[in-house]
């Protein structure tokens, strides 16, 4: 069928081995150089690079150092590979309930090379930038032949491409997950780090190793925007009294997707139970216990109004069962399920057929009569929530309830409560967020606009540092462990007006809306560390080839936001420096002149660069021994007393 609409363009599918001609079969995966497509005509297509890898509410943030995806990508150019696609280039943010999995979180940030809130995340960016640069060098040759492979040692290789016209492009890779290799190529040695390729478009000029890291990292932070919120007022959920208009009763329980039809993530199951007077719970004994098994996601339980217990799923194990006691009273008693959805199925095989909600069975346990099932009952439904249905998240529909002073309403911390607010836009253009740290779950609105929903589950994981040498897993290099998963929600500037942004929010468990506030998203510090024989492409001509040639010094490159500039050097060490980013210390060589070198070229400014050389430095700190210059600057906004003009030189 996809052919037969003689599209003009080539199909691909991606992940489908016998994908029919002409459609091409190409891979998906963190890495793709094993691939082949399913005929030797098709080209080798990589569609999606995975930069990073998707958060679960409750789990922990992952990351891919970008030595590794560096190393991947040189891995599948090597072999043949004709196109890659990063997934994600440009992380982004699953604003409204467009956030699937289920349970994946609002933010889909991904460890991109640009972040969720569009900033340039280094060194990530600039690392793959360089190697797109040093596999463009090659581009006459990769496209003239197929590699010759020879073997340098027992985990290294050349791949080597040359043309009739003289073209020489080589990639020189070292597997070895402990170790450095030493490697003769072309009657010239060369030094491998673990797990990486050196890249040499003249066959002879290494101008980009992947493990190298030459470009700045760049340290984000959450500062306070002091957009101050006001006039917070409360208004509960009422869910005492069903609009009948909106519910319907039928024997039994019902899948919640087929009857909400996503029109919300809220769907009640509520029905009654008859309490005789005789009942030994009443009379001393123990409470009798509710067990509600559930298809997903997650499950609050109302007995007679009050909120007796909740309950969640994970990404993992959607299905989960409830079990608590329940404080019943003689008479009838109003059972309320408040089943909540936190996102569609979007992958996994048959994941049409994956249920939600409560399926049963739903049953009283240590009554007299023993094991009573609930599950055949009737049950009242109704989709979605009463502020929902009124249209309490717009600036039209507030008027239709009676709003009371948040200060009160937090005091009873009852679930199921409704906030808002008014905050005017803070000044400058850095990307805002709302820290939701003092909230438990729910959903947020702006203007009208549903930025997501949002849920302070602490992350569960193995956030023990992370090496980039060895295959990349999700597993592998956590953070965030102990932490919110997602405690910042971005908020687009677009969204707002100067002044009187309306803020809603809908929280189903408790929490304290005063501790809501306004960040932006700022570049605060930015390291770098490189090496006095850095690979860079500058060392390159293809017409001195096999000419011996002036070794051109690396640089260190340091540049703050647009609007900041570098006020401080924070720490800076010429010699043999240990440590990393955030935590550098001085090693056993050090050149005095360090600080004052880069005080001088670079405070004040926005970006500068120096250059790696014991002459910039004065006197060699240590002969014979490979130094490096490692820096951290402090980034601030700029005023006009610390902007330093260029005639000032």
């Amino acid at each position: 069928m996809a052919v037969e609409m003689g599209t003009g363009v080539p199909w691909v599918m991606c992940k489908e081995e016998d994908a029919p001609d002409p459609v091409i079969n190409s891979c998906n995966g963190f890495y793709c150089d094993a691939f082949t497509p399913n005929q030797p005509y098709k080209p080798t297509i990589w569609t999606e690079a995975w930069s990073g890898w998707f958060t679960e509410f409750g789990g922990p943030i992952h990351q891919r150092p970008v030595q590794d995806l560096a190393f991947a990508a040189a891995r599948f150019i090597q072999k043949g590979g004709s196109f890659i696609n990063y997934y994600m280039y440009h992380g982004g943010t699953n604003f409204g309930r467009s956030a699937g999995g289920p349970f994946i979180t609002t933010s889909y940030d991904y460890d991109a090379p640009i972040d969720e809130y569009g900033l340039i995340r280094q060194p990530k960016y600039g690392h793959l930038k360089e190697l797109h640069r040093a596999i463009k060098m090659c581009e006459r040759a990769l496209v003239s032949a197929d590699p010759i492979v020879t073997s340098l040692g027992g985990f290294q290789q050349a791949h080597v491409y040359s043309s009739e016209s003289g073209d020489c492009a080589a990639f020189l890779s070292n597997y070895d997950t402990k170790s450095a290799a030493r490697v003769l190529f072309n009657n010239m040695h060369y030094n491998l780090p673990p797990w990486s390729i050196s890249v040499l478009p003249d066959c002879r000029n290494v101008v980009f190793n992947t493990a190298k890291v030459g470009v700045q990292t760049s340290q984000m932070e959450m500062l306070p925007a002091n957009a101050e919120m006001f006039s917070w007022e409360s208004y509960f959920e009422d869910i005492s009294s069903l609009d009948d208009s909106s519910t319907f009763t039928t024997q039994g329980l019902l899948e919640q997707i087929n009857v909400t039809r996503d029109a919300s993530d809220y769907l009640w199951y509520i029905t009654s139970v008859d309490i005789g007077s005789s009942e030994s719970f009443l009379h001393g004994g123990e409470l009798p216990t509710l067990i509600v098994q559930s298809t997903g996601h997650a499950l609050h339980i109302f007995i007679n109004g009050q909120l007796s217990g909740s309950a969640f799923g994970t990404r993992e194990a959607r299905r989960f069962m409830y079990t608590g006691k329940v404080n019943l009273r003689a008479g009838r008693n109003k059972i309320a399920l408040l089943s909540v959805a936190v996102g569609l199925p979007n992958v996994g095989g048959h994941y049409e057929t994956w249920n939600t909600g409560i399926l049963g069975p739903v049953a009283l346990h240590g009554l007299d009569q023993g094991k009573w099932d609930l599950s055949w009952q009737k049950w009242t439904y109704q989709v979605g929530l009463r502020g929902e249905a009124m249209n309490l998240v717009s600036p039209n529909g507030i008027s239709s309830v009676e709003w009371m002073q948040s200060s009160l309403a937090v005091q009873r911390q009852q679930p199921l409560m409704w906030h808002k607010a008014y905050f005017n836009a803070p000044e400058g253009d850095e990307p805002l967020a709302l820290d939701m740290e003092g909230m438990g779950k729910g959903q947020i609105w702006i203007n009208g606009q549903s930025v997501g929903r949002y849920w302070t589950a602490y992350a569960k994981g193995d956030c023990n540092g992370c090496n980039y040498v060895g295959g990349y897993r999700p597993t592998k290099c956590q953070l965030g462990c102990g932490q919110p998963t997602q405690r910042w929600y971005h908020v687009p500037r677009s969204w707002l007006k100067p002044t009187q942004n309306f803020l809603v929010v809908f929280e189903e468990l408790g929490g304290n809306p005063s501790r809501i506030s306004l960040v932006k998203r700022s570049v605060t510090s930015v390291c770098a560390e490189v090496a006095e024989y850095h690979p860079t492409i500058k060392n390159w001509h293809i017409e001195s080839y096999g000419k011996p040639e002036e070794f051109h010094s690396p640089k260190v490159h340091l540049r703050c936001s647009p609007g900041h500039a570098i006020s401080s050097i924070k720490f800076a060490s010429f010699g043999t420096p240990l440590g990393t980013c955030g935590s550098y210390q001085q090693g056993p060589c050090h050149s005095p002149t360090s600080y004052d070198i880069l005080e001088k070229k670079c405070v004040g400014k926005q970006r500068c660069a120096v250059t790696i050389s014991n002459s910039n430095f004065g006197v060699d700190p240590c002969p014979n021994v490979l130094k490096r210059l490692s820096v951290e600057a402090i980034c601030s906004p700029t005023t006009s007393t610390t902007m330093q003009p260029n005639w000032r030189g």
